[in-house]
């Protein structure tokens, strides 16, 4: 009967436009409780407080959803067309994340989650439960517990047929459904995913230390970001794909089926230049529909003016000066630093005089050098 049920999931999933489907008994899980708290314990969340908020209900099914039977685990492929890392050499250009370059996936993966459920509710009787980055599931090592591939050093999943392009949701259900064979690691000796990494963010294989890594710096992180990792950002502007990109399993990659998923041209690494002129009406109507949005104008276009300082691009020193009045102080103060990295010094000394007079936030104090 588990079988059963196991087989005609596999077919509604792939119906609904799911790519791959695992499942796993909630017995089987293994707590991560331990884990969590170290991760938290050596700060390695950064700023993520909900991750202790809600250590407890993330470190098993069960703290979620005290009746939850079995997890099914379901994916959908996002592979580009063409290599991310191709646009680290664009300098004047400002990289975004292959996950976010098309519609945000939340909205497409809940409503075939909600067809695959609902079927399962209907059919069985038991009750369900839909989550897609709603609630604090530990999506990735679920993932690798149903099957659905393994958690690479990189700490992110890897599929032996779509390599690390794969979008994550969970249906927690109180039915008793057959486990799928778990994957094992197939990394073996391969460290490419810890070399590529600008920042340093791996402590070791399998241990990431989110306050280095630039998807947290770029997304989540909303702060004055320090001089030392600003200059390994590169011109990655939101997200950073340098460890997935380089996996040898991608060779096994295929192009996303869902066109939604394919890059919009607003969003597909576009000028630094076209980004340095967004207010805040005009980011959310240019991101709107994309996780860009997630950001907010403010630190979206702190993150821009790393880049352009990083550019090596003199002739954005004009499209840099307005934004040095800026409403919001962290650009102001990345704006600074922007023309420090561009200008020649005794240019830059001339704007300094100028451009001093009624500041007071020590960030940007700092970064025009006035207070260490």
């Amino acid at each position: 009967m588990k079988q059963d049920l196991s087989k005609q999931l596999t077919e509604v999933a792939r119906e609904a436009g799911f790519d791959c489907l695992g499942m796993i008994g909630v017995d089987e899980v293994t707590d991560l409780r331990e884990a969590l708290e170290h991760f938290v314990h050596e700060g390695r969340h950064g700023d993520m407080g909900w991750l202790c908020d809600h250590l407890e209900r993330r470190a098993h099914p069960t703290g979620l959803w005290a009746d939850v039977r079995s997890v099914i685990m379901l994916g959908m492929n996002y592979g580009p067309d063409g290599d991310p890392l191709k646009g680290l050499d664009q300098k004047s250009n400002g990289v975004i994340s292959v996950y976010a370059k098309g519609k945000d996936y939340h909205s497409i993966i809940n409503k075939r989650l909600k067809r695959v459920a609902g079927w399962l509710a209907k059919t069985t009787g038991e009750q369900v439960k839909i989550f897609v980055d709603t609630a604090p599931v530990t999506e990735k090592p679920l993932a690798a517990s149903a099957g659905l591939g393994w958690q690479g050093k990189h700490t992110n999943i890897v599929s032996r047929d779509y390599g690390s392009w794969l979008f994550l949701g969970a249906i927690f259900t109180t039915a008793e459904i057959a486990s799928s064979d778990v994957e094992q690691d197939h990394c073996g000796g391969c460290e490419r995913c810890l070399d590529i990494c600008p920042t340093d963010a791996f402590i070791a294989p399998y241990q990431l230390d989110a306050r280095r890594c630039i998807s947290y710096l770029t997304i989540e992180y909303k702060g004055h970001i320090e001089r030392e990792l600003r200059e390994k950002m590169g011109n990655h502007i939101f997200g950073c794909d340098d460890c997935l990109a380089v996996c040898p399993w991608n060779k096994f990659a295929k192009l996303a089926s869902e066109q939604r998923f394919h890059p919009r041209q607003e969003c597909d690494n576009p000028p630094l230049r076209e980004l340095l002129a967004l207010d805040d009406a005009a980011f959310r109507e240019r991101f709107k529909g994309t996780p860009i949005k997630r950001a907010g104008r403010d630190c979206f276009v702190r993150n821009v003016l790393i880049a352009c300082g990083n550019s090596g691009d003199g002739d954005l020193v004009g499209d840099i000066m307005p934004l040095l009045e800026d409403d919001a102080p962290v650009v102001r103060a990345m704006a600074v630093w922007a023309l420090s990295q561009l200008m020649e010094a005794a240019a830059f000394e001339v704007v300094r005089g100028e451009a001093m007079v009624g500041e007071t936030d020590r960030n940007v104090l700092h970064e025009w050098g006035v207070i260490k």
